[in-house]
């Protein structure tokens, strides 16, 4: 959470004085604006990576068709090691299922500002919705057994709290160990926020992006050995996203390929 408001308040910073150092922009205009873009999020349960197309409505608004997947994650989840035994991958005691989402959506895009010059910044505010799917695979970890003073045996077991110390768990199995013990729960997600465009080539888009998040599932996900697994997942968020202006008009002036290519001086 410390992490996403510290990102928030340094972006709004560098926005002002971008903003403030402004140059005349003399690109010539996409008038029919469509956009396709990439996102790399953080969130205050995980992280994650995104789609989108954006449709033109009308010269201010657009329509959001947008796919995202990332992970879930337990506030109580911290990492750790086994301090008697070096050299082993951390682990996080007591979590039972790695957590992932896949989500599709639609929505909408309301552009408030708008860029004035090269060095100015558009502010549009978006929201969509729609279904959610929450897949979670249970995690194994190499539990140390005493046989003798001098030996040991070492069994791949999921996490018991019954029986379970963290002293006993020399680290966490193979991530691919239970792939075949995959489960999956569908629910609804509903999101809204701000999108910061700041790209000064006209064709191209770079863009931060603030606003919350709402992940909700009909059961509570186990994600940690412990009574406060949730249902709801109410979080915030803060994405950098990047992509190309697409003209619908004139599509092979404004492919993809523009995601590489620098603006020529």
């Amino acid at each position: 959470m410390k992490k996403l408001l510290i990102i928030a308040v340094l972006f709004l910073y560098g926005a002002v004085s971008a903003y403030a150092q402004g140059e005349l922009d003399e690109q010539q205009k996409v008038f029919f604006r469509n956009e396709r873009s990439f996102a790399v999020l953080l969130h205050s349960d995980g992280f994650g990576f995104g789609y989108r197309e954006a449709k033109r409505i009308d010269y201010l608004n657009k329509r959001l068709l947008e796919i995202n997947f990332g992970t879930l994650r337990h506030p109580k989840e911290y990492k750790m090691t086994n301090p008697y035994y070096q050299g082993y991958k951390s682990y996080a005691f007591g979590k039972l299922n790695s957590v992932f989402f896949l989500l599709a959506g639609i929505g909408h895009q309301h552009e408030i500002f708008q860029k004035t010059d090269l060095g100015g910044i558009a502010i549009r505010w978006f929201y969509s919705g729609g279904p959610v799917l929450a897949l979670y695979k249970p995690i194994f970890y190499l539990v140390l057994y005493p046989i003798s003073l001098k030996e040991a045996e070492v069994k791949v077991e999921k996490f018991d709290v019954s029986i379970h110390q963290s002293s006993d768990i020399l680290s966490r199995a193979s991530f691919t160990k239970g792939l075949d013990e995959i489960k999956a729960m569908p629910g609804l997600f509903g999101k809204s926020g701000f999108n910061f465009e700041y790209s000064k080539e006209d064709k191209v888009i770079h863009a931060i992006e603030l606003g919350v998040q709402v992940n909700a599932f009909p059961k509570t996900i186990p994600i940690m050995a412990s009574t406060d697994n949730k249902a709801i997942f109410f979080s915030l968020f803060v994405s950098y996203r990047f992509g190309v202006i697409v003209d619908p008009l004139h599509p092979e002036r404004t492919t993809l390929k523009n995601l590489l290519k620098r603006k020529k001086v």
